[in-house]
């Protein structure tokens, strides 16, 4: 097993991704379905071989009950983890607890579609994407990527935006790229790092069959 992991992985369904609500900072817990996830994205991975020196998660309840989940699995329940908010989702602000189609209602679709899916455009008192980057990369250069970079093996459980800041970074995507990429739940995603932090490859388990994407 090659040093230099990271594995990125989106907590599963939550109650709220389920009642179709805009979900940001506020702090339900995964369903029965994203109970599900987690347990075989820990399995997954545990089959691949991994195991890992470090766990990196958000405050909320719903990353964190979903790497518990995965470590139970991987048989690392004591792996040492730190939970930290600039790991949170992106901050949906007013948006928060309304329904998706009840905030359409209330301010178009055309609206809300700019809300979610642009990069620098906030709802009101939230957070962009770019908010979110601004936040999530200087923790990953100051606190993730010198573990990964020594040689250890780490596993971060967080949500939809957040990741999608990391792996803008990793992948060096440009905003009209990260704005169109899609996180499914529960699904690992496997990044080998070169020396200077560049991804050498990206591993995802979204089956049986891992699809596997190499970089120049």
């Amino acid at each position: 097993m090659p040093s230099r992991i990271l594995a990125l992985v989106r907590h599963g369904q939550s109650e709220w991704n389920d009642k179709n609500l805009f979900t940001g900072w506020r702090d339900p817990d995964l369903t029965r379905k994203g109970i599900e996830e987690a347990i075989r994205a820990g399995t997954m991975l545990a089959e691949a071989g991994y195991q890992f020196d470090i766990a990196f998660t958000s405050v909320l309840r719903r990353a964190q009950h979903t790497l518990e989940l995965m470590l139970k699995e991987l048989h690392q329940t004591g792996l040492e983890t730190i939970a930290d908010q600039a790991l949170n989702e992106r901050d949906y602000g007013d948006l928060s607890g309304l329904n998706k189609d009840d905030a359409r209602a209330k301010w178009g679709e055309e609206q809300v579609h700019i809300w979610r899916r642009s990069f620098d455009v906030a709802p009101p008192g939230g957070e962009s994407l770019k908010m979110t980057a601004e936040r999530v990369l200087p923790y990953y250069r100051s606190s993730i990527e010198p573990r990964v970079l020594k040689g250890e093996r780490v596993l971060v459980s967080a949500h939809g935006n957040s990741l999608r800041a990391l792996i803008m970074q990793l992948e060096g995507l440009g905003p009209d790229e990260i704005i169109k990429r899609e996180l499914a739940t529960g699904v690992p995603m496997v990044y080998e790092l070169a020396e200077d932090g560049s991804p050498i490859k990206r591993i995802d388990y979204e089956s049986a069959t891992p699809s596997i994407a190499e970089f120049a």
